[in-house]
């Protein structure tokens, strides 16, 4: 009961950071997942939390998508993703838990100095690819996938119900592998529900937090908990 209680209040704050941060919440939230119910079932309960946040920015801006840039996108993304997860369901779980520590690292990394694109159909092509591969590896790569739409200088709802669409595509297609090899029960689907309604509230009180917090600051804090968990995984495995 207890480490139920520490995932749904670690769903809400995860979605506090994402909200008002703009990365890092799913992150800091895979290790916590990776503690309570094993690296197993930890990037698939991900994976089910980030697609209900993200078709929630779907519904909101389905009419300012940009179809081009998403299918382009998407086309290599799909099988990628598909790929990931597989590799995810084969790998050596200790290996796994490593991979996600290195994944976490490289995009802090990334995030401090400065993650900006060109825009191109080469870009998003290659883009989807690795963000494809590294989601259904690892669950996230959303900072990755989020710098090369911000580099199409889109309108901001279209910015984001686009980058949304090409998520749950990818949630969906991982969703499908993930439940052909791995075992989910009702406590499963229990616990992504209650987790999925605590990240709905956390993305509320997000937008709420942005508009009186110093955001620079805090996504450095967030970075340096990132960095802090991932030499830990990458340290223990």
């Amino acid at each position: 009961m207890l480490a139920i209680c520490a995932l749904l209040i670690g769903s809400f704050v995860a979605a506090v950071i994402s909200g008002s941060a703009g990365f890092g919440g799913a992150l800091l939230l895979l290790p916590l997942l990776n503690q309570a119910v094993g690296v197993t079932l930890a990037v698939p309960l991900l994976t089910i939390a980030q697609l209900v946040g993200n078709l929630s920015r779907v519904a909101f801006g389905w009419r300012e998508i940009r179809w081009r840039p998403v299918l382009l996108f998407l086309a290599p993304a799909l099988p990628a993703a598909a790929l990931g997860a597989w590799w995810f369901t084969a790998l050596p779980k200790a290996l796994t838990v490593r991979c996600l520590g290195a994944a976490i690292l490289l995009f802090v990394i990334l995030k401090l100095r400065g993650l900006n694109f060109r825009p191109s159909p080469q870009l998003l092509i290659c883009g989807g690819a690795v963000v494809g591969l590294l989601s259904g590896l690892v669950g996230s790569a959303g900072l990755i996938g989020a710098a090369i739409f911000l580099s199409l200088d889109l309108p901001p709802v279209a910015y984001v119900a686009s980058e949304a669409t090409t998520a749950v595509a990818m949630h969906l297609v991982k969703w499908a592998v993930y439940q052909r090899v791995i075992v989910l029960d009702g406590a499963f689907w229990s616990l992504a529900a209650g987790m999925s309604v605590a990240m709905v509230a956390g993305t509320w009180v997000g937008k709420r937090l942005i508009e009186t917090l110093s955001v620079a600051r805090f996504r450095l804090l967030v970075a340096g908990l990132l960095a802090v968990t991932a030499v830990q995984m990458l340290w223990m495995g």
